[in-house]
């Protein structure tokens, strides 16, 4: 039911952002667009045909939003840590079915709404308040419009997932509740005492690491 989408870089800045993108990777993810309804913009880095790095941030440009910003970007504490520095803050699978998923899937966010960027436009899961699940190591869920995926319209500059861990004090549920749903050899699930990512891309100069 559910596939690995995207991984998501998320910062105060988007500058700031896609530089520490480019200092773990060597390569600048290209930009993106902007998300009205959440006032946020991003940059977009293509791992497959399939799937994505996106970068993240408020979009000082547009008007304030008139409801919390996603992956818990109003946050006060969110702010607080990528004031220190960008950092990998969450993932998100896709499904055909959002509603069904939504229905079956143990601790998801809910409800879905609809988001546009440009002429693109999905549905997601989103909380009224804009928190996450596990401080987002639960994953978020996506449904595209039928078609190409829309990292097949990215530029390709050879980058790929190689592996994707998930730390977190309650590791062992969110696998559980994910289990029969996703099943993805790239991706692990360890216990630690707070919760953090690591992603190794394969980047035409190496693998490299980013967390």
């Amino acid at each position: 039911m559910l596939r690995l989408d995207h991984i998501t870089v998320a910062a105060n800045d988007l500058a700031e952002g896609v530089a520490y993108v480019e200092t773990a990777l060597g390569i600048a993810p290209p930009a993106g667009g902007a998300h009205p309804l959440m006032g946020t913009h991003n940059h977009l880095l293509r791992l497959s045909e399939t799937a994505f790095l996106e970068v993240i941030a408020p979009n000082p440009s547009a008007p304030a939003p008139s409801r919390p910003r996603w992956f818990a970007l109003d946050d006060a504490r969110t702010r607080a840590v990528l004031a220190v520095s960008p950092r990998l803050m969450t993932w998100v699978v896709s499904t055909s079915d959002i509603t069904s998923a939504l229905a079956t899937i143990p601790h998801v966010a809910k409800p879905a709404i609809t988001v546009t960027r440009g002429h693109l436009e999905w549905l997601i899961s989103v909380p009224p308040d804009g928190s996450m699940p596990f401080d987002g190591a639960f994953p978020t869920v996506i449904e595209w419009p039928a078609g190409p995926h829309p990292a097949s319209r990215m530029a390709d500059l050879g980058c790929s997932l190689v592996e994707f861990e998930i730390r977190h004090p309650e590791a062992d549920t969110i696998a559980a509740s994910l289990a029969g749903f996703l099943d993805d050899p790239r991706i692990r699930f360890s216990h630690d005492s707070a919760p953090s990512f690591r992603a190794v891309i394969r980047t035409p100069g190496g693998d490299r690491q980013l967390v």
